[in-house]
């Protein structure tokens, strides 16, 4: 990782992709200042190799109710935004081929237009992206080597670098998505939207002065993190 500004998306989320469409909607270079790091539930291949390495998902399956909740929130937003939202189906969901087929396209210089693919196979026709075909086939509709793309599931090389990814997410405590680092500060969920949004803009006129915002609080506040978050488990993405 770099001191460059980073977020994690996941091709998982409905708020990570609302989040994203917006910040791009409204900060027009704002893919290119950012570090794109994909995030997602791994499978038990790749779950075991993060124990290999010491790090655990801190990422967990939400109740049932907050999930229920969600859905009529993802709505309610995308509504508000002015988007169109086809809800997908997850059946049997794996995320190895959007994800690690994104670190792929990053590798062919092409990981925007494959961006644009999943999401709106996802979220504007409601088709299933943990199917490799599906998503072959619209990369290969559009132009992109859809074949090539979806052998990075398989790909030994292509995975370790899905699992510095997530080794990454570990280290920067991802618990939800999406989730924004500026300049030391982080930002969670498309609710703040406008802070990060306010955040780049503020990196260009001032210089950075590498302080860790939590050395600002008081100690007794620093003392309680974690003592009184009972919610359900769950990273609301």
């Amino acid at each position: 990782m770099t001191d460059r500004p980073r977020l994690y998306f996941s091709f998982q989320s409905p708020f990570s992709w609302m989040a994203l469409r917006r910040l791009e909607e409204r900060v027009p270079d704002f893919a290119n200042r950012f570090e794109y790091v994909p995030f997602w539930d791994p499978d038990a291949r790749m779950r075991a190799d993060l124990a290999a390495r010491g790090a655990d998902f801190h990422y967990t399956v939400m109740s049932k109710a907050k999930h229920l909740y969600i859905l009529h929130d993802t709505k309610r937003l995308a509504a508000g935004f002015g988007y169109r939202l086809a809800w997908p189906v997850d059946v049997a969901p794996r995320w190895e081929p959007s994800a690690l087929g994104w670190l792929r396209a990053r590798e062919m210089g092409c990981e925007r237009r494959f961006y644009r693919i999943v999401t709106e196979v996802r979220w504007d026709r409601g088709e299933n992206i943990s199917d490799p075909a599906v998503l072959q086939a619209a990369c290969d509709a559009a132009g992109l080597p859809g074949a090539e793309l979806m052998a990075a599931v398989d790909d030994e090389r292509i995975r370790a670098l899905g699992l510095e990814a997530l080794v990454g997410a570990h280290r920067d405590e991802v618990f939800g998505i999406p989730l924004f680092i500026v300049d030391g500060q982080r930002f969670w969920g498309v609710d703040r939207v406008a802070d990060v949004e306010a955040a780049v803009r503020d990196l260009g006129g001032r210089p950075r002065d590498g302080a860790n915002p939590l050395d600002r609080l008081p100690l007794a506040a620093l003392a309680t993190v974690g003592s009184f978050d009972h919610d359900e488990p769950g990273g609301c993405g």
